[in-house]
């Protein structure tokens, strides 16, 4: 199989789903090939084994942190991640 490789976002990411529920209801009735087209092939990378941490959150904590990932159409470890290394760049300057 030939492999194509293209820029770091040149293709738009779907809008994220509200609930679970949306999004089963969406693939039930849509197609992968009809929504990303006949000639697009999914592709993953390997990303670096890390070391985790665990942070305990109160309940409204996460659920805060869950909404406002969802708006940026990310996970909430994620932003959490991207918080905390922005937060440790700026104290080294």
């Amino acid at each position: 199989m030939k492999v194509k490789f293209v820029k770091k976002g040149t293709m738009k990411p779907m809008k994220p789903f509200k609930t679970l529920e949306e999004e089963a209801n969406f693939w039930d009735t849509h197609d992968a090939v009809e929504v990303f087209g006949r000639d697009i092939k999914a592709g993953f990378h390997r990303a670096p084994k890390t070391d985790t941490l665990t942070i305990r959150f109160e309940s409204d904590d996460i659920q805060k942190l869950s909404q406002r990932a969802d708006r940026l159409g990310i996970g909430p470890t994620t932003l959490v991640r991207m918080w905390i290394k922005e937060r440790l760049t700026q104290s080294q300057l």
